[in-house]
């Protein structure tokens, strides 16, 4: 009896630090990435967390930024954020990046195509469980998306999921009136994820 605990706390210690770091990479990166960006010939990946580029003082930016405070397991410091550069050739075209994010009824993952401006060309949802997601999962939502970049969510309320009046990202309409949670979860995320790409690829333009 003594030797199975010893191994179930063996297992449970080597698998803590997969435990407190979930990432977000796309499910078939060349089906994706060519889904996205058609005219694209390859891509490159890259791995980064707030711990290697800034640890605290980094992730308090982050949260400031945000609005919000960052919990849970998707969340930490040390998460992975897998960000793909997609190439044309040997020209830089654009990005794809995706979050994992807490949902009514479990993790939900917000994908984001961007271009080198950081304009969002492509918003899709590659994980979402619920009764109405497949309204959330229909393209016309995603393509409310279209065009807008981080200074259009920068007066987007996360904490109380409210939209400066008059605001690009106020008039995003939720197509599922009844996963309202789902639906700011989404928006959550979406302003997440354009901080990140900021942050890690853009050089904070939007900062300046």
């Amino acid at each position: 009896m003594k030797s199975l605990v010893a191994v179930f706390l063996i297992v449970f210690i080597a698998a803590a630090p997969l435990l407190a770091a979930v990432g977000c990479d796309l499910n078939d990166p060349d089906r994706d990435v060519k889904r996205l960006f058609p005219e694209s010939t390859g891509y490159k990946t890259l791995y980064v967390t707030i711990a290697q580029k800034g640890g605290e003082p980094l992730l308090r930016r982050v949260e400031a930024r945000l609005g919000d405070k960052f919990q849970g397991l998707y969340e930490t410091m040390d998460v992975p954020y897998t960000m793909y550069q997609i190439f044309k050739g040997k020209d830089l075209i654009g990005y794809i990046h995706g979050v994992n994010q807490k949902g009514e009824f479990g993790g939900i993952q917000v994908f984001l195509a961007l271009d080198l401006e950081g304009n969002i060309r492509g918003f899709y949802f590659q994980k979402m469980t619920g009764r109405y997601a497949k309204l959330l999962r229909d393209p016309e939502f995603g393509k409310q998306f279209a065009g807008l970049n981080l200074k259009d969510f920068g007066d987007y309320d996360v904490a109380t999921a409210q939209a400066k009046p008059g605001s690009r990202a106020a008039a995003i309409k939720n197509p599922a009136p009844q996963a309202e949670s789902d639906f700011h979860a989404a928006l959550r995320a979406t302003k997440k994820n354009l901080i990140l790409c900021d942050e890690f690829l853009l050089g904070n333009k939007y900062t300046k």
